[in-house]
């Protein structure tokens, strides 16, 4: 049976690699959610995906993080749960940046195209380059994450 010591809880996780990242996390995890729903929404589809792995991650990882602060993280399937957590939404994350990503050349496209822009146009543009940036530094946090919350299962 895994040690239930593997994991920190309560500040202990303010001084922990992986469970430092949780700040950084849900902070920009927060900004692609912002970023993309400050925007006029042309292609529904794809942005309805990235709104709800950012809103989904943002909040899942808020409770995450609030279990471990709190200490209620000492059962034995906590390691497998965190590195399967992170897992799932590292594969979200990577979906979404790839579909935002492919959403804002589209958008960039018809930018250049054009021969007068619109202010909106240009405007949202720049949000969504600013949310595929942001969102492939999500990606790369739970990705992060995961590596060492796997390490950490590994060792319990």
């Amino acid at each position: 049976m895994a040690s239930t010591d593997a994991l920190p809880s309560g500040g202990s996780i303010f001084t922990s690699i992986p469970d430092l990242l949780f700040i950084p996390e849900f902070v920009i995890g927060g900004l692609v959610w912002i970023l993309v729903a400050s925007t006029r929404v042309f292609f529904v589809n794809p942005m309805g995906w990235v709104m709800f792995v950012s809103v989904f991650c943002f909040v899942v990882t808020t409770v995450w993080f609030f279990i471990f602060l709190c200490g209620a993280n000492r059962s034995s399937m906590w390691p497998s749960l965190d590195a399967g957590y992170h897992f799932v939404a590292t594969v979200f994350y990577l979906s979404a940046s790839v579909a935002l990503a492919y959403i804002t050349v589209q958008l960039g496209d018809a930018v250049k195209a054009a021969t007068i822009v619109p202010a909106l146009a240009l405007k949202n543009y720049r949000l969504f380059i600013s949310a595929v940036v942001m969102s492939h530094v999500a990606t790369l946090l739970y990705f992060i994450h995961t590596i060492f919350s796997a390490m950490r299962w590994k060792r319990a």
